[in-house]
């Protein structure tokens, strides 16, 4: 492929990266108090980076950069998810930061973090990965770090140690696979690792792995996820809980596929898949601060989108079962961030008391957006954990299809715990407070944007699992 059709193959990445820099200098010139319109530029470029991906969809798969990169079904699908939620936290941030100090910062670091996710999402050679995770995880801890919360500062570091070294140990396995297979391509890897020293070649898979499960938020690289979805933003929070996850499964489902034919593999990734989600459930079954209750839970989340990972090897329909559970699972979680933007003082459980009476919209989208987490009909994530279930089963891991169920079965006791205690009666005081509140005249603008966002992310929860047919057939 030539170099111009290569970079029309990555013009929405291209435009994401231009865009960035764009942002980045027009914050620099910007006054503080009308940041808002480097959000809005922000915008604009997503709104193109998505016109540019719908143009694509309709080309061939193809790859890009002598192979580097593939531009397929997958890579489209990726787009899309990534270019609306991303378009989603341009608004959330919009209301959450406005005025800040580093507010413009803040899009520009949305656009990168994005962009990376993408690279990493759609590299089909080790060297490319090794950037996109750069590029993927530098954004991140500046999301984290900004934040004003008190305990941004830990939640950093940690972000930081953890990022750090996974990112050495993802370098040291690319480097053993490419001393192993003389090349970074994944399409060498086949060879490569079959003509090696089983004790080298399962060495470099594993080091990849572990460097792509921190980005995934998945054990063992999971410990940074609660407190930093506890220390920083909301809109951070989202970010991290979200995006990056997407790129860091469709990286391990491509390198799964490009190792050789062994059982070894799928039973790897599917053992990790049965202690990521059990993990994430166990922990989130104590958890009373529902920032991290919900970091947990996407730890859990991750756990179940890795075993259909797991089978994608040797069950076809796999592939697109995948797709759409990262799309059902991106919109639903994002609905659930929202819900906490809109109520923003309410940190505990025991502080969403009697929530339904005042805000029984908001409750709706959060009982939506809980209810799909667990994978309630209709939502995408009942008929994706269906299909989990099926092809996990069809893929000879019968052991994990029982697991998802059983874990899906435990998540219920914490989601509808939070679910029981917005539905119970308030306490009279807080009663006669809400109702003084009330008096005053006036919603508090910072609660309209993100109820309005909640509610739509838990319709597009509903309707993504209403057409899932199509959905399904588009992926596949």
């Amino acid at each position: 492929m030539s170099m111009t059709s290569s970079v029309v193959a990555l013009l929405p990445e291209l435009v994401l990266l231009l865009g960035a820099v764009g942002c980045l200098l027009m914050g620099s010139w910007t006054p503080r108090l009308r940041q808002g319109r480097v959000r809005a530029v922000a915008a604009l470029v997503v709104l193109g980076f998505l016109a540019a991906t719908v143009r694509g969809l309709a080309v061939p798969s193809t790859t890009a950069f002598s192979g580097t990169f593939a531009v397929d079904e997958v890579t489209g699908l990726l787009r899309v998810v990534v270019g609306l939620a991303v378009l989603v936290l341009l608004v959330l941030a919009g209301d959450e930061i406005a005025g800040h100090p580093r507010e413009s910062e803040v899009y520009v670091l949305l656009l990168l973090g994005a962009d990376g996710v993408l690279l990493v999402g759609g590299t089909t050679d080790l060297a490319v990965l090794v950037v996109g995770f750069l590029l993927a995880s530098i954004p991140l801890y500046g999301l984290i770090g900004l934040s004003t919360s008190a305990t941004a500062p830990e939640a950093a570091l940690k972000t930081y140690l953890v990022g750090a070294l996974s990112g050495i140990v993802l370098m040291l396995g690319a480097s053993t696979l490419f001393g192993l297979a003389g090349s970074t391509a994944y399409a060498d890897l086949d060879v490569g690792v079959s003509h090696a020293p089983a004790a080298a070649g399962a060495a470099g898979v594993v080091l990849v792995l572990v460097g792509l499960l921190f980005k995934a938020g998945a054990v063992p690289a999971h410990f940074w996820v609660p407190d930093a979805v506890q220390g920083s933003w909301v809109t951070g929070a989202a970010f991290l809980t979200t995006v990056p996850k997407l790129g860091a499964v469709v990286a391990i489902m491509r390198l799964l596929e490009a190792l050789p034919r062994q059982d070894v593999w799928p039973v790897l990734v599917a053992v990790l898949a049965a202690v990521s989600m059990s993990v994430g459930n166990l922990a989130a079954l104590t958890q009373d601060d529902v920032r991290r209750l919900l970091g947990w839970s996407t730890i859990s989340q991750v756990g179940y989108l890795l075993a259909v990972v797991a089978a994608v090897p040797t069950v076809d329909r796999a592939r697109p079962t995948l797709l759409l559970f990262l799309a059902g699972y991106a919109v639903t979680n994002l609905a659930c961030f929202a819900v906490l933007r809109a109520e923003p003082g309410r940190v505990r459980i025991e502080q969403w008391r009697g929530v339904a009476r005042r805000r029984p919209g908001l409750t709706a989208a959060l009982g939506v957006s809980l209810l799909g987490l667990v994978g309630t009909p209709p939502t995408a994530v009942f008929v994706a954990k269906v299909l989990t279930i099926a092809v996990t089963w069809e893929a000879g891991l019968a052991w994990l299809a029982v697991l998802v169920a059983a874990n899906t079965v435990l998540s219920l006791a914490y989601y509808l715990r939070w679910l029981a205690t917005c539905l119970s009666a308030p306490d009279p005081d807080d009663v006669e407070a809400a109702d003084d509140k009330d008096d005053g005249g006036e919603t508090p603008r910072s609660g309209r944007v993100p109820t309005a966002l909640a509610l739509g992310c838990a319709g597009g929860a509903v309707a993504l699992g209403l057409v899932a047919g199509p959905v399904l057939a588009l992926a596949g």
